[in-house]
């Protein structure tokens, strides 16, 4: 009994000691993002009990010192960590590995990691929306390999993105996105004179409709194995988007921001500041550099700048000559009649361009619970642009909800709504509406752009620098600047809907079927005008169009393990696609009657019929597909779809698109190997195609106005053809994907060639024909490259890590085959005699006008010392399409810090510079002023040691030493310089964007019910060009997406951005 009582109060020693070091150590548990991950389990190791936290990712447990806590969750990786001294844990959980891992693929289908064989990369939705840009579509740019992504600096303006390389010469390229298994049209309209360079505006893609803060992933298809199941639209690559669900609990996100724009001075031209305005020594003084003219009446002349003239090779800057200049005729202004200094301007252009304020707000409300799911968002974006009463406003709303009907039957509905309204887009191209073709092209340095803001708001007033006579006082070659942004702008607005609803019953646990009605409609507008006194006819014009597409789907997925070994997936479907596309385009004619009324009705003569289009498409598609695995480790994949196209010819309407895949983890076969985490190689080979243009079978006819009161009809430029068949590309990669020390490094490497025949041409025919294009099938294009992706965790304690993630791209592409006879396809035409071309043998896209002559690769001079032009101005002169692309991506976080930041590559690849061709021509640039070898001004004559000696040789190989004169304007631009002296290397190296976040600590959290995490963030874009090789512009800036690309005329300078965000979850 003794013993039993000494023993009794040993026990109860101990378990005052035990329970005198047992505490209660509370903490939350976060993904990467650092969102609350709900309901998680919290385990002490080594023994059975635990707890799971609540909604908001929150726990407590009792543990000792010396006790490891282990924390699960479906979906992330284990995490272990000793509870030491500490009594509040911060934990975040990782993403699962290889085994577990799930990606979306085409159609929605969800596929482990290891039973993926071909090529496939994801990122975060918070990749895209963390910067709060408007258009989601930026923010890839550097973060996938084999995606290039293009982007306009105008607002608003266009993406080009592109997936190993163009392979349809004249059709659309662009990569298909898709919304959770729906297509999301991207179409763009802008008019073919806009693509060409000739004038009009970049209305951007309708993919920048999507709501970047309702994207929870985004997944990127890249061959034709991975989208051979969608069929024709497949073929250039698939990006899809799953927009965001909560499992359980109810979150609150709201986000608020500010962000400051300014342009950055490098990719803006810089003006020599030694002459000013006029052509040469023409005119009417004694100099021969300005008008002469009795401005004050006082019966003696004076000088006045040549006004009429819009170039800057005129008379020498001299502060003691007093010059009449624009503002002395306007009787509104200070200077009327008064005569000034003869200098540059102390505001040039770079003073035109605003510093924006732009606001970014959303709101976010989800939750789920064993019933289902719900989320409802609104986005309100208002964009400022650099150049003034330029602005986008975007209102996006977001709806989703999915119910469980039964415990096999599950409800769901997604609504997207956007409306987006757009004012002051910037003018594009060759067009007196762009105010940049003026500052790039053709100015006069002595022009203060503050006295033209002044002298346009006095009067609201064309009140121009470009009269056409001091006694004919209306402009001649160029507006106001303030004029043009104030009256002659555009406006538009677009009305999205977008969404689908859909019943997926679970037949068995192995077998469901999937229904869904998948909607996308939009109508825009677009008003565009130009006001009564511009250069130009007065005009306004309205482009009305509405877009309608609606797909069913119905699915049937099997996902069974047949036995311990064995894995098979099946699927069969069928989707009917149905498209309507209606537009109507009118406008005014020979003027407006009245100023300042923007009506149809408002024209001076009877209205000209309007250009109208209604066009159908139906596709009705049926797919099947198989995958067979075996220990998770060999995966065979193969897919077959069948389409009909209603825009192909009965007998060639009906085609198929196959696939085959084979995936190999070898690492299960190397458990041995400590340092090696996954091993994975694969290969695959698919068909894919597009189908024709709508109406391109059966010949048609254009209706016109009457003539008398007979109708009248005209047939159309291109003749169609009833045998058309559909493009085709055929594809095959192979790739290693391998992971070493527990997935701290890594990489993904494949290398894929593709190869498009059968190219829907409109091909030259004879004018006799009645016709001047006929579309035939004829053409073969090639692409082939390396895409390489790697991972890193060179750091990884408790309070500090560092991630990267580095994307690089190799393209090659070639013309393999044109139409008989033929060893060029002109593509487009561009102001100035440059061209791009499909030319046979040569890469696609090649630049070709004027070129040198060259000797033993030295330009050739003649023997009065000026450069020798090639025969012809149908040379190739460049390759637009970049040697390689890459993205590094990383990542530091240091406790409640995080810092992220983006360099941008582009290597190789030309383009063609107008700004610079005729800048040069018109002497706006310092390489046509200051001092020559002899130390004389280059503008001074021969005789007084001017001139320059032009870098080449004479024919027979010897130096050039003839020296030329450059008094008059042209010597550097391309009156006397081939098309070839205006192509730069177009490669970029970027700091493309920077986010630096604070998310307040737990341990404050705790005493700011009801707010769950505060992140504090501030970012920045395009903050640090780090080096090109383009002088005075951006290389990267285009004129509009799609498949023109390597010409620049009248570029925007790149635009800086600075944000603050503030970022609250409740």
């Amino acid at each position: 009994m003794r013993k039993m009582l000494s023993l009794l109060a040993v026990v109860v020693l101990y378990a005052t000691i035990v329970s005198g070091q047992t505490r209660t150590v509370t903490g939350q548990v976060k993904d990467a993002k650092g969102d609350p991950i709900p309901f998680a389990t919290i385990k002490i190791k080594g023994e059975n009990t635990g707890v799971s936290a609540d909604a908001n990712g929150n726990f407590s447990i009792n543990a000792g010192p010396n006790a490891t806590v282990v924390v699960s969750a479906v979906g992330f990786e284990p995490f272990e960590v000793q509870v030491g001294s500490s009594n509040t844990l911060s934990i975040n959980l990782s993403n699962a590995g290889a085994l577990s891992e799930v990606v979306v693929t085409a159609l929605g289908i969800k596929r482990t990691r290891n039973q993926l064989p071909y090529a496939a990369q994801s990122i975060e939705g918070n990749e895209v929306s963390k910067t709060r840009i408007s258009n989601f579509v930026t923010g890839l740019s550097g973060k996938i390999s084999g995606l290039e992504i293009r982007q306009s600096n105008s607002l608003g303006g266009s993406s080009n993105v592109v997936l190993r390389g163009v392979k349809s010469f004249v059709g659309n390229n662009q990569a298909l996105f898709v919304v959770d298994g729906v297509p999301y049209n991207n179409d763009n309209t802008n008019t073919s004179n806009q693509l060409t360079g000739r004038g009009g505006y970049d209305y951007g893609n309708a993919a920048a409709d999507l709501n970047p803060d309702d994207i929870e992933s985004v997944s990127v298809l890249k061959g034709a194995a991975a989208t051979a199941l969608y069929g024709s639209r497949g073929s250039n690559g698939v990006i899809l988007i799953t927009t965001k669900k909560r499992s359980r609990g109810l979150g609150i996100t709201v986000n608020s921001g500010a962000t400051l724009g300014f342009i950055d001075k490098k990719t803006m031209a810089t003006y020599q500041k030694e002459y000013g305005g006029g052509y040469g020594a023409y005119y009417e003084d004694p100099s021969g550099f300005f008008l002469y003219r009795d401005v004050d009446g006082d019966g003696q002349k004076d000088l006045v700048t040549p006004l009429s003239e819009d170039a800057s090779w005129g008379g020498a800057f001299d502060p003691n000559l007093m010059v009449y200049q624009w503002d002395a005729f306007d009787p509104e202004s200070p200077n009327y009649k008064k005569a000034r200094p003869w200098v540059a301007a102390a505001n040039d252009p770079s003073d035109f361009f605003e510093k924006p304020v732009s606001f970014n707000h959303s709101v976010y409300i989800d939750g789920g619970s064993d019933k289902g799911t719900f989320k409802l968002g609104y986005t309100r974006a208002d964009d400022k642009g650099i150049l003034p009463n330029s602005s986008i406003t975007k209102n996006l709303v977001s709806l989703g909800a999915t119910y469980n009907i039964t415990d096999r039957l599950t409800a769901g509905v997604a609504m997207n709504f956007s409306n987006i309204n757009g004012k002051g887009r910037y003018g594009t191209g060759y067009d007196d509406k762009n105010v940049m073709t003026s500052f790039r092209q053709w100015w006069q340095t002595n022009v203060d752009v503050k006295e033209l803001k002044d002298a346009y708001f006095r009067s609201r007033k064309n009140v121009t620098w470009n009269w056409a006579d001091p006694d004919n006082l209306v402009p001649i070659y160029w507006d106001n600047p303030y004029f043009v942004r104030y009256e002659n702008f555009e406006n538009d607005r677009r009305d999205r809907l977008f969404g689908n609803v859909n019943l997926n019953y679970k037949v068995t646990d192995w077998l469901n079927i999937l229904g869904r009605i998948g909607h996308d409609t939009y109508d825009e507008l677009q008003e565009e005008r130009q006001a009564v006194g511009s250069v130009g006819v007065p005009i306004y014009s309205r482009f009305n169009r509405s877009y309608r597409e609606t797909n069913f789907d119905l699915m049937v997925n099997m996902d069974k393990d047949i036995s311990t070994d064995f894995n098979f997936k099946a699927l069969l479907g069928t989707n009917i696609r149905k498209q309507h596309t209606k537009s109507i385009l009118a406008s005014t004619n020979g003027g407006l009657a009245i100023p300042g009324i923007y009506s149809l009705s408002n024209t001076v003569n009877p209205l000209n019929a309007p250009d109208e289009f209604d066009g159908r498409r139906e596709v009705d598609g049926y797919f099947a597909g198989a995958t067979l695995s075996y220990r998770n480790m060999l995966t065979l994949d193969g897919t077959i779809r069948r389409d009909q196209s209603s825009t192909l010819p009965k007998g060639n309407n009906v085609y198929y698109y196959p696939s085959v895949s084979l995936g190999f983890v070898f690492s299960q076969l190397l458990p041995q190997i400590g340092w090696l985490s996954y091993g994975k190689l694969r290969t695959n080979y698919a068909e894919v195609g597009n189908d024709a243009p709508m109406y391109s079978v059966l010949d048609v006819y254009n209706i016109v106005p009457p003539f008398g009161s007979e109708p009248t009809t005209t047939v159309p430029n291109t003749k169609n053809n009833p045998n058309l068949k559909p493009e085709r590309t055929r594809s095959a990669e192979i790739g290693l994907e391998m992971q070493f020390l527990k997935n701290r490094v890594g990489f993904d490497i494949t290398y894929y060639r593709t190869r498009t025949v059968d190219q829907i041409l409109p091909l030259a025919i004879s004018t006799a024909t009645g016709y001047s294009f006929k579309y035939l099938n004829a053409g073969t294009i090639e692409n082939k490259g390396i895409e390489l992706s790697i991972n890193a965790t060179p750091v990884q304690t408790t309070n500090f890590s560092w991630t990267t993630n580095i994307n690089w791209t190799r393209n090659r592409n070639k013309v393999l085959e044109l139409f008989e006879g033929s060893d060029n396809l002109v593509l487009a035409s561009f102001q100035n005699g440059v061209s791009l071309n499909a030319t046979l043998g040569q890469p696609y896209g090649t630049i070709r006008s004027s070129n040198f002559v060259y000797k033993d690769g030295q330009r050739v001079v003649d023997e009065d010392g000026y450069y020798v032009f090639s025969e012809t101005s149908n040379e190739v002169i460049g390759n637009p399409n970049p040697d390689w692309i890459g993205g590094i991506n990383n990542t530091i976080k240091f406790k409640n810090f995080a810092l992220s930041f983006l360099v941008d590559v582009r290597k190789g690849g030309q383009l063609y510079s107008l700004d610079l061709a005729y800048g040069f021509d018109t002497g706006l640039y310092p390489e046509t002023a200051g001092l020559n070898d002899q130390g004389k001004p280059v503008r001074a004559p021969l005789s007084e040691g001017g001139g320059v000696i032009l870098p080449g040789v004479t024919e027979d190989g010897k130096p050039n030493t003839t020296r030329v004169s450059a008094e008059e304007y042209g010597l550097f631009g391309t009156d006397f310089v081939p098309n070839a002296g205006f192509i730069y290397d177009a490669s970029y190296v970027k700091l493309r964007e920077t986010v630096l976040t604070y998310s307040l600590p737990q341990s404050t959290m705790a005493r700011l019910a009801p707010f769950k995490g505060i992140d504090l963030s501030l970012i920045g874009r395009n903050l640090w060009l780090i080096h090109k090789n383009l002088p005075y512009a951006d290389p990267e800036d285009m004129i509009s997406a799609g498949n023109y690309q390597g010409y620049q005329g009248g570029v925007y300078p790149t635009t800086r951005t600075i944000a603050f965000n503030v970022r609250l979850r409740f």
